[in-house]
């Protein structure tokens, strides 16, 4: 069963250029690297500029799990800690289809 996920994620003033690139590069290995991965998709808040959310569909929680531990999410997140004002709020969904 495909399982979704968001993360709500809160940049300071100033890191905005800095985190979306990281970030866009991440999504590029993600989806050449992970079969199954379903989307990844970043979106910044219309009302916030410093909020964003990413939207995540893997095909199942083992798919998440494999993610979770690749090298280059791993990487991004080293990266992206010093762009971010706290953890990622995250949410786990079950997919209904």
């Amino acid at each position: 069963m495909a399982i979704g996920l968001l993360a709500t994620i809160t940049v300071p003033e100033g890191k905005n250029e800095a985190f979306e690139s990281v970030f866009l590069e991440l999504t590029e290995k993600v989806r050449a690297n992970e079969p199954g991965n379903l989307f990844y998709v970043l979106h910044r808040s219309k009302s916030d500029p410093q909020v964003y959310k990413v939207m995540e569909q893997y095909a199942s929680p083992e798919a998440l799990d494999a993610h979770a531990r690749s090298d280059h999410f791993l990487e991004a997140n080293k990266q992206l800690a010093a762009l971010v004002s706290a953890a990622p709020e995250i949410e786990l969904l079950d997919t209904i289809s």
